[in-house]
């Protein structure tokens, strides 16, 4: 089977939300749509046919729905291994009204070995553009490289956001307005470092830079109510190697008022 986009489906209207993302990235990518449903003993509605409708009205795409027995996140860590990414409702049928996330998003979104989208509903409107988190890691370049083709493939701009300091020096650690613009001028050569490539080989995406020194949480979500989707590492510059989400990206998926791609570098 061609690589495939996969989407778990549990008859939440989460879930039918990530269908309709993933149905219309499966048709913008030219890949097909696995829709599957895992049954964990319980005897309930298959929830397979509604996602099929959800799927062919979203976009023309070939759609194959499968029935797998198991526990879901399990099970969709395991797919994420042959699969282009997989996308998941921000929280399922039987989740908690009162937490952000899902156990299922939050453990696929830690653990798979493919990019992740957890999707909040509804989905955004497709002409915004693409938000992309860069932190100038070695990590975060898969982050970059996958924006840069949304952003093609989407045919939107690409607002690359890097926010340089997450903390407020301390009194005694003050620093002056020349040496602040200095930190401030090197931070933007980093960026345009990270972004240069990338824009080569993409010529046709218009990119908005944009350069801050705030907490990255904060200011990415600001920027994200703009955005159809934000695409971030899965850990930053300043993660432990062994960490498997880094604090900024667990955060959006918390709290981002759209889609969140986590992109994860297979190499490192």
């Amino acid at each position: 089977m061609r690589e495939a986009n996969v989407v778990g489906v549990d008859g939440s209207d989460s879930a039918l939300a990530a269908v309709q993302w993933a149905a219309v990235d499966s048709a913008l990518h030219r890949v097909p749509l696995r829709l599957i449903h895992v049954e964990s003993g319980s005897v309930g509605e298959d929830p397979l046919p509604a996602a099929c409708r959800v799927a062919a009205g979203a976009a023309d795409v070939e759609v194959i729905p499968e029935v797998r027995r198991g526990v879901p996140q399990a099970v969709l860590v395991e797919e994420s291994a042959s699969a282009r990414r997989v996308a998941v409702g921000i929280r399922g049928v039987g989740g908690s009204a009162g937490l952000p996330v899902g156990s299922t998003a939050d453990a696929v979104a830690m653990r798979a070995e493919c990019p992740v989208v957890v999707v909040r509903g509804p989905v955004p409107d497709p002409g915004k553009p693409i938000l992309l988190g860069v932190d100038g890691s070695r990590v975060g370049e898969a982050a970059v490289a996958v924006a840069f083709a949304e952003a093609a493939a989407r045919r939107v701009p690409l607002v690359a956001v890097h926010v340089w300091m997450d903390v407020e020096p301390a009194p005694w650690a003050a620093v002056d307005d020349r040496a602040w613009a200095v930190i401030a001028e090197s931070e933007r050569e980093v960026l345009a470092e990270r972004l240069a490539g990338w824009q080569a080989e993409h010529p046709d995406v218009e990119v908005r830079r944009v350069v801050e020194r705030n907490r990255p949480v904060r200011y990415l979500v600001e920027h994200a109510k703009a955005a159809q989707l934000i695409v971030v590492g899965s850990r930053g510059r300043g993660g432990m190697t062994g960490m498997l989400l880094g604090s900024t990206s667990r955060a959006l998926l918390h709290i981002a008022p759209c889609p969140v791609l986590i992109a994860r570098n297979p190499a490192v």
